[in-house]
């Protein structure tokens, strides 16, 4: 019943994202989730309230168990996409519902 307002304050107890890169070779993400797609050419993270999806080649992903994440490779592209909250997810569908 209350799952959403237990997501609601991971999302807000969890550190902002935070990326270092050194030249294209090698770029380290603080609070990293999860891998959602990883191949030697694309990967998809999820970092805090943030979608980071990367395209190189020779990508490979190392220490994740630290709470981040080192992608070493020939980064060639990177794009951030912002996720939305369970909360804003539920609050969207009862706006609907209600006609606001």
């Amino acid at each position: 019943m209350f799952e959403w307002l237990s997501e609601l304050g991971k999302e807000k107890l969890c550190l902002d994202t935070g990326i270092h890169i050194s030249g294209n070779r090698e770029l380290i993400i603080d609070s990293c989730r999860r891998i959602e797609e990883c191949s030697e050419v694309y990967m998809r993270l999820i970092s805090g309230g943030l979608y980071v999806d990367i395209h190189g080649s020779g990508l490979r992903a190392y220490d994740f168990r630290t709470g981040g994440l080192v992608i070493r490779g020939c980064i060639k592209q990177m794009s951030f996409t912002e996720r939305r909250t369970v909360y804003e997810d539920k609050k969207l569908r009862e706006d609907k519902r209600t006609g606001e």
